[in-house]
């Protein structure tokens, strides 16, 4: 029946718009407008003794023309005609009343394709390039404390290379998710991860801060255009029914990327050893084995899309109908050989697709030099984008984009700002919980003594260190205040956190050190030798809480996996708003709880319970954001929203990290008032979960 139903439509559209020409009789009377007075018997006698069937030669004479001839062609040429002068509004409208056709037939034809082998297996490529989406999220961070070392970072250098990962996914996210509307997901999904593969490849292997930076800062370009398109790309392919569901089992694959990050984290950086050294000016160590590693899903992703097609809705919507047919076909015999129907037929011979309005011109290869052709080319296509963006802004769209926008941002500035808070807030707890296990030693006399192990966390007072020996060894976290060292000798000595204060250093030498000027603080140096300092920076031996943080990171990625459970279960059933809303206002109740966190395991313990909560609104966001905007414009809103969610996560990593050790009660109010807001204003969106992909 629905075969027949969709013959009976494409039976409707085959005629349309000029196609058919009707029945014209061809018998040489000539009654036109403009000499109706002519005698309907009068025939040539050149013509004379032609039956209808012989054939005409080019250059005879072919009779009176039929008057019905003359409006049939007048008819056919009509629509083309009046296109050159019609108004754009007219055309505009035109076009939403094909899209709103082609909305429905595709749905019966993406029903009838059915849901199988196909979508699994693109269900899988595109969960490879999520998941590098959650793998870089995690690198930066993770890298931080051994890259501070190696490329002597100072705080803003820190902070820096903490953001540059965001702002490169912000502007990545509007400017790629634009192009994938005027050139196709395939090819701006391959072109986006083809980026972050390459320059996260690249910035493993570079030394200096500021090439490191940018390679960063166009990788995170790369991973944010990817992110809209993915979710675009991935719902073209789905029916009414299965939408909401498969979009967010294909959001397990961030978690998946925070946990594959963990554990590679965890596996290898600790192992110092696994690197190798150029020379003394290169080096290669452990964390940029693991920023190598972490470039693996990208590049999968990217191999593995290759072999996936176009998007057949987009393809309809550039007027590539015999493209999208093949596709769908493809989609249709692909499922029904894995269901064991490969006798099923593909029923569907033609379908609707929209008029178009803005056609792009090709620039014939004599016109210009190549750089003007490319000029012309590159302008064209962003301006396109450009009126997509505004178009989000129109009177249409203006209400769900504005309530759209302020929900994504509340919702990033909440959840990346407590992402970064909770790790930061069990370091600090960690240190308090160090600096409380300080030794101290006052006024202590040493002489002739060799030192050839680790001081850690001391503070030594009134000292005198007289014809003492510090060879092989390691300060860690360790003060000298008022104290005298005279004719000592230092010798392949490494320090972390090691300050001397208000000292008399008389006649000693320090050979081969890491104990710079800027660690004598308000120190007398009397005929004082410093030989062959340690050239770079050097990384801290291990640090005990290494594997806490990893755990941490861990634990807070599998923590989703409940809410990921939950949501594709019932994003179908309850709806999206529901979802949104439910969600945010449970993350803001978790976050009060946070006052009653004064320990290391009650933080982790409520930041498991927070991302848990949390990843059901971020899921109903991703689907309900993709199905309230139509086809062309899809990606581009979805850009705009996800670069917005990124300037948050900016705006709440700044503001929340700068509260850490000073007050909990700033950014336990933000989140949650901003949790609160943001989930009451969900509830005013219109739900999709009924309604076709437009």
């Amino acid at each position: 029946q629905g075969g027949r139903e969709t013959n009976q439509v494409s039976d409707d559209y085959r005629y349309q718009d000029g196609s058919y020409e009707g029945y014209a009789p061809n018998d040489g009377y000539y009654r036109s407008g403009d000499e109706p007075t002519h005698e309907e018997d009068a025939q040539s006698d050149v013509t004379e003794g032609h039956d209808e069937d012989d054939e005409v030669y080019e250059g005879e004479y072919q009779g009176i023309p039929h008057p019905d001839d003359i409006k049939a062609k007048q008819k056919k040429r009509a629509p083309a005609m009046d296109d050159e002068y019609r108004d754009r509004a007219d055309l505009m409208a035109e076009r939403m009343e094909d899209e709103e056709q082609l909305a429905h037939q595709y749905e019966n034809i993406i029903e009838e394709c059915g849901h199988g082998r196909f979508q699994w297996t693109l269900f899988f490529v595109l969960g490879l390039a999520l998941m590098a989406d959650g793998v870089e999220l995690f690198v930066v961070g993770f890298v931080l404390p051994s890259a501070e070392k190696d490329m002597c970072l100072s705080s803003s250098n820190k902070g820096m290379l903490g953001l540059i990962v965001y702002l490169g996914m912000m502007v990545g996210a509007v400017m790629l998710g634009g192009l994938a509307d005027k050139l196709g997901r395939k090819k701006c999904l391959i072109i986006s991860l083809a980026i972050n593969a390459a320059f996260a490849f690249l910035s493993s292997f570079v030394q200096g801060y500021g090439f490191f930076l940018f390679c960063r800062l166009i990788s995170g370009l790369g991973i944010g255009g990817s992110l809209p398109i993915v979710f675009a790309y991935f719902s073209e392919f789905l029916s009414r029914e299965k939408r909401g569901e498969h979009l967010s089992w294909l959001c397990m694959f961030w978690m998946i990327g925070g946990i594959f990050a963990s554990a590679m984290a965890w596996s290898i950086i600790p192992h110092y050893g696994w690197g190798f050294s150029m020379g003394t000016k290169y080096h290669f160590h452990s964390w940029r084995v693991f920023v190598l590693v972490c470039s693996l899903p990208c590049i999968a992703s990217l191999v593995a899309l290759k072999f996936m097609p176009e998007s057949p809705r987009f393809l309809l919507e550039m007027g590539k109908h015999d493209e999208a047919w093949m596709i769908l076909k493809q989609v249709h015999d692909t499922n029904m050989r894995a269901k064991g129907e490969p006798e099923r037929v593909f029923t569907v011979s033609y379908i609707k697709t929209p008029k178009q309005v803005d056609e792009f011109i090709e620039i014939q290869s004599s016109t210009g030099t190549w750089y003007q052709r490319w000029l012309v080319r590159i302008t064209t296509t962003f301006k396109q984008v450009w009126d997509n963006v505004l178009y989000c802004l129109t009177a249409q769209y203006r209400m769900n984009t504005l309530m759209l926008a302020v929900v994504w941002f509340t919702m990033a500035l909440s959840y990346y700002g407590l992402i970064v808070w909770f790790p930061d807030m069990i370091r600090y707890l960690q240190e308090e919980a160090y600096e409380s296990r300080v030794k101290v030693f006052d006024e202590e006399e040493v002489s002739h003594f060799t030192f050839n192990f680790t001081l850690e966390n001391q503070i030594h007072r009134n000292g005198e260190y007289r014809n003492d020996k510090f060879i092989g060894m390691k300060f860690k976290e360790v003060r000298f205040e008022d104290s005298l060292f005279e004719e000592c000798y230092f010798e392949d000595v490494t320090s972390s956190e090691t300050f001397f204060e208000n000292c008399t250093i008389i006649s000693t030498v320090f050979y081969n050190t890491d104990l710079y000027e800027h660690k004598f603080i308000n120190c007398r140096l009397i005929n004082t030798t410093f030989m062959k300092e340690k050239e770079g920076c050097h990384l801290d031996f291990e640090e005990d809480n290494d594997f806490l943080i990893y755990l941490v990171s861990f634990l807070g990625s599998l923590s989703v996996l409940p809410g990921n459970i939950i949501s594709a279960l019932l994003m179908d059933k309850i709806g999206r708003i529901k979802m949104i809303g439910g969600s945010m206002l449970i993350s803001a109740v978790c976050c009060f709880f946070l006052f009653f966190g004064n320990s290391e395991s009650a933080m982790i313990g409520w930041q498991c319970l927070f991302c848990g909560a949390s990843i059901a609104a971020w899921n109903a966001l991703d689907v309900i954001t993709v199905e309230l905007y139509p086809t062309d414009k899809r990606a581009t809103a979805f850009g705009i929203l996800n670069g917005l969610c990124k300037f948050g996560a900016i705006l709440g990593n700044s503001i929340f990290a700068s509260f850490v050790g000073i007050t909990k009660v700033v950014p336990i109010l933000l989140a949650s008032s901003a949790l609160v807001g943001g989930g009451l204003l969900a509830l005013r969106l219109p739900e999709t979960r009924d309604q076709v992909l437009m």
